[in-house]
Parts: structure tokens; sequence; C-alpha cells
């Protein structure tokens, strides 16, 4: 089996970004969040605010994701992006060992007021900060060293910088082409929910480039927002103090 290469993310933390830098790279199948669509529209749901009649798939499961993905794995190196609680109860010391695993974090403030614009009627259980972070902790127990952790304030700061210290830590090579691209792209291609709605702005960009670093001000959110940033920011602080630096 080649390389399968995982960035554990949560959502709205620019990780479908980064996950079409490296489309742009052409060495790697990529698959984009793949547990996520058993996850919400499998044939067994497990998200919490499913309801009958929502979308289902028959014959899509968490366990016929895994067999496909290690059918692409036999053919070549596969990268994905997907968020580790959909698949917490699969944290077997041998499911694990099939990845290279990495890390993409983003400050809660602005993952949660972004779902919070998207889904004013999130469950707290699919903002993602305590199974990402228990995924952390399992993997430097299993593996003696932290998997690496990218953030994604350093990659917008310095993207360059950054991707090429996350491919040095997953073992690939760095094509710093692959940071750039025309636009006009159609990442809701490969997107399973909602028709892609959510990558209007990543369809009209050129590439990862720098930004200015941006803050968030809590005291103008809802008080609900306000709550669960509390309860994520210690998950978001543990892998920021083990995060990569340019």
């Amino acid at each position: 089996m080649h390389k399968i290469v995982a960035l554990w993310a949560v959502p709205r933390s620019t990780s479908t970004a980064f996950e079409w830098m490296m489309r742009q790279r052409g060495d790697l199948d990529c698959l984009h969040e793949p547990f996520g669509e058993a996850w919400y529209q499998g044939e067994e749901p497990l998200w919490q605010r499913f309801q009958p009649g929502d979308k289902t798939t028959p014959g899509l499961t968490l366990e016929s994701v895994w067999q496909d993905i290690q059918a692409r794995a036999a053919h070549g190196p596969v990268f994905l992006k997907d968020f580790p609680h959909y698949i917490n109860h699969m944290w077997t010391p041998e499911f694990l060992s099939h990845f290279t695993h990495a890390f993409l974090i983003r400050d809660p403030a602005k993952t949660i007021t972004s779902m919070h614009d998207k889904w004013p009627d999130f469950h707290e259980g699919e903002v993602g900060f305590p199974e990402q972070r228990a995924l952390f902790d399992l993997l430097w127990a299993l593996n003696g060293s932290p998997p690496p952790v990218i953030d994604s304030d350093d990659l917008l700061e310095n993207p360059e910088a950054m991707t090429a210290a996350f491919c040095n830590a997953v073992g690939i090579p760095f094509i710093p082409e692959a940071l750039s691209w025309a636009p006009g792209g159609d990442p809701s291609a490969h997107s399973w929910w909602d028709g892609g709605s959510f990558h209007g702005n990543l369809a009209k960009s050129t590439g990862l480039t720098r930004q200015e670093r941006r803050y968030v001000e809590l005291a103008e959110c809802a008080p609900r927002v306000q709550q669960v940033y509390r309860r994520m920011q210690p998950h978001y602080q543990r892998l920021h103090a083990h995060r990569l630096t340019a």
C-alpha cells in the first residue's frame, strides 16, 4: 500500500483551500472528506441533526469508504482531508497505522462564528475540537512523538514556508507551483455537501497567498457562540502549543 496522508481538521478551518492546493500537485489522489460523506449522507447517518427524509446513500458506509481508500492506495499515494469526529469509534492502533497523520487547526473564534453563520442550528458535536485533540493525544501516545500540526493563521500568513514545513513533516516533496492556480476552478465538483456552496470564494481565488492575520471580537457574537468557544478553546490551545513554525 502506498502512503495515505491524512490531514485531520475541523470545519471552517481553511482546510478545503489546503486540499485544493494539494490537488494542484498532480502526484496524489486527493479525497474531500470521504468519511464525512458517510457520516452525513450514508445509509446510516450519524450526525446529530439528522431528520427522517434527509438525504441518504444506500451502500455508503464508513466501512465502504475505508475499503475505497485502501483500494486507491494500492495504486498510488493518497491525500485526504477529513474531520476526526466522523470516525472516533474507529481509532484502533491497527487502523491508525495505515495513515501518515497531520493536523490543521484554527482559532475556534473563527471556526465557530463561521459555522454559526452557515448553520445557526449547528450541534456542538459537529464542531470537532474535542475529537481533534483526542486523536492528537492518542497518536502521540501510540508513536512516542506528537504528529505535525499547522495553524491556519500561520499558513495564511506565510503560505510557502508553512506548506514546505508540512511537506517535510509528512515526507512528500514540496512543490511551490501548487500554491497558485488559475481562477475559475470548481472545488464544488469534489464536494458532496450542498453542492459545495461553502467554496464560492475558493473558486474565485488564484492561490494560497499571504493574508494579514485577523481577529474576531467575541463580545459582539451570540451568547451561544461565546459559550461553545469557551469549551473549545482549551482543545485548540493543546495543539497550538505543538504547531510547526516557519
